[in-house]
């Protein structure tokens, strides 16, 4: 380690020290650095790029730029930004103050901003990623998300070897070196009188893609607790949703061993769609439950009362883990004896324009048996479709948001490319025939110029949008509207007039 002399003995050293200072600046303006720590904070980012080359050749890069080009340079630093960010408790202070002084969600906001500021949400890298509205979905492709198609590959990424966490998202991966958590930070919420605690995702998949985390390390699952705990949160906060996956393996939840829901600030496709059909609720005279016109098999129910919609949820839920139907696959457990139907519920505040305020609770029906012809999952993608997407299903894509390989980003240009110079399909390729087929005739039945790399683009959208409909239709443990009219009917709910 080069030992700082304490004076400016070279222009390298005159590089690192602007750099320092800049950096110095924007922790005070932006990350909560007391003033009276300047000096304190100085040296311990000296010693970061002394004992660094890689970070001093990055510093003497950068200090020719300005202060934000300086900043943007070393955002991507887990150890500088940890250095420079608050301490956890000093952040849970001030998100404390500003929820006392100006309401819960003005408070979630202020903690969004500080885990932008720090690095911890990757909003650059984020800002990148393609996204677009297909099919009535959105579909974006995630360039830092690895792709698991095995779930065992998965969960050995998942691996916390080493450290004090038992999975990767315990409350002791906060400030976590080995996983590039030292920027992570976390608030505590409070549900049913029982300690969680909120962190936004790094790589979020849409606004404020925020995690709730039950402080204790337990299996998630999904009950009538569940119910209550998600409308807690909507309750307190209610400009988010929150919902979680259906506590089953091979349907989208990575993390199964640790009890956690998703939520944040977007409206998703799914809670856009309209009623296909609309059910009073006998016994629950305040409480009303339509099926989703959605490629999944989805309810929703809506109250001005928690309890009417805990009430009717769990009806639903004992009816559906309980339910089995031989012609269409459905069998509530395996051959093993274990559970294979669940729900996905989803929890969120509405308030329409001329109407009171009421709770509303989304419930997609899941199940995850497997078979000779699908031994990934009976409602899972379907084989003619994993050249899009293999990975299972979960939450966030079921409600109509798809997340997509990064290694599309190459394979969609080099598919535009073929099309818009007329030749054909690449060999590499070969796997996108479907896709080829479909957009080929696209376009020659809209009569646009095949070889206009934005009508291209465009086709191209249009089908990988239409795939992932196909796909939410795999999931559909009901094939029709219909069929799960019968078992909404068979519960006693009765079609609205």
């Amino acid at each position: 380690m080069r030992e700082p002399t304490g004076y400016v003995d070279s222009e390298d050293d005159a590089a690192v020290f602007h750099v320092i200072d800049a950096l110095v600046e924007y922790a005070r303006e932006r990350l909560l650095l007391d003033a009276r720590d300047r000096d304190w904070m100085r040296n311990r980012l000296l010693e970061l790029f002394d004992a660094d080359e890689s970070l001093r050749a990055q510093a003497v890069a950068l200090a020719g730029q300005g202060g934000e080009a300086i900043v943007d340079g070393v955002l991507a630093s887990d150890e500088v930004m940890g250095t420079l960010s608050a301490a956890p408790s000093h952040i849970q202070d001030e998100y404390d103050d500003v929820r006392a002084t100006a309401g819960n969600m003005e408070a979630m906001r202020w903690l969004y901003d500080y885990c932008v500021a720090n690095g911890s949400v990757k909003l650059a890298q984020l800002r990148r990623n393609v996204r677009f509205d297909s099919a009535g979905l959105v579909v974006t492709i995630n360039t830092a998300k690895p792709e698991f198609k095995d779930m065992r590959k998965a969960a050995r990424g998942n691996s916390v070897d080493g450290s004090f966490a038992q999975c990767t998202i315990c409350h002791e991966n906060e400030g976590l070196a080995a996983r590039g958590k030292r920027t992570l930070r976390t608030v505590e919420v409070e549900l049913d009188a029982r300690p969680w605690f909120w962190q936004f995702s790094p790589y979020g998949y849409f606004r404020q893609h925020g995690i709730c985390v039950n402080r204790e390390h337990t299996p998630m699952r999904v009950d009538s607790q569940t119910f209550g705990n998600l409308l807690d949160l909507v309750n307190q906060f209610p400009d988010y949703f929150l919902g979680c996956n259906a506590a089953l393996p091979r349907i989208g939840g990575s993390v199964l061993a640790h009890d956690h829901y998703q939520g944040g600030g977007e409206i998703m496709p799914m809670q856009r769609a309209a009623a296909w059909k609309t059910f009073a609720c006998p016994e629950v005279d305040d409480a009303v439950l339509e099926i989703i016109d959605w490629p999944a098999s989805a309810l929703r129910v809506r109250s001005r009362r928690r309890e009417s919609i805990m009430q009717v949820c769990e009806r639903i839920r004992e009816a559906w883990v309980a339910y089995d139907d031989p012609a269409l696959g459905i069998a509530a457990r395996g051959p093993d004896g274990s559970a294979q139907s669940s729900l996905a519920p989803i929890a969120r505040y509405v308030s329409a324009v001329g109407e009171p305020p009421a709770y509303e609770m989304s419930l997609i029906l899941r199940n995850n048996a497997v078979s000779d012809q699908y031994p990934l999952g009976v409602f899972h993608a379907h084989p003619e479709y994993f050249f899009i997407k293999q990975e299972p299903i979960g939450l966030i894509e079921a409600m109509g948001l798809f997340v997509l390989p990064g290694r599309l980003v190459g394979q969609l240009g080099a598919l535009e490319d073929a099309l818009v110079s007329g030749s054909e399909l690449p060999a590499d390729l070969a796997g996108f025939e479907l896709m080829w087929d479909a957009v080929h005739a696209a376009l020659e039945r809209s009569g646009a110029d095949a070889h206009d790399r934005n009508a291209v683009r465009a086709a191209v959208r249009e089908e990988l949008g239409e795939i992932c409909r196909r796909i939410l239709g795999n999931i559909a443990v009901f094939p029709s509207h219909e069929g799960l009219e019968r078992f909404v009917e068979r519960l006693g709910f009765v079609v609205q007039a």
